[in-house]
């Protein structure tokens, strides 16, 4: 894939304000992903794919971030359940829900036992790594 046209798929993210693009071509393939902006007083970093989920105290409760850049879906295939609800309790170890990277499934866990108080995403976002899924009381 020549420069030229990954260029044209850059401006294409940008004039649609897509988070991320994946394209094929026969045997070439590549995946564009914007980062978000950073926002005063804050960074973001970068970690490896198997690093476990980040949990960071919020003053509403536990919040269970993302450890990846990924597509999130909150059931296991279309058309079943999503795997928790608001009010739900979960303990450690619980599927919360499942984020797509690279053609892989990564489960999402929970690190901790508590009930869902608020689901944070949708079905289907693009997500950040260290995005905010999930926010629970212990």
């Amino acid at each position: 894939m020549d420069i030229r046209k990954i260029k044209k798929l850059i401006d294409l993210m940008i004039e649609s304000d897509l988070q991320g693009i994946e394209v094929k071509e026969g045997d070439q393939s590549i995946a564009l992903t914007r980062r978000n902006p950073v926002v005063a007083g804050t960074a973001i970093a970068a970690a490896p794919a198997a690093a476990a989920p980040v949990v960071k105290s919020a003053p509403r409760g536990a919040v269970e971030s993302s450890p990846m850049v990924g597509v999130f879906y909150s059931a296991p295939s279309p058309g079943e359940g999503p795997f928790v609800n608001v009010g739900q309790t979960v303990t450690a170890g619980d599927t919360l829900g499942i984020i797509e990277a690279m053609k892989i499934m990564n489960p999402i866990e929970a690190t901790q036992s508590g009930v869902i108080e608020e689901i944070l995403v949708k079905n289907g976002d693009v997500i950040q790594f260290g995005q905010a899924l999930f926010r629970y009381r212990a």
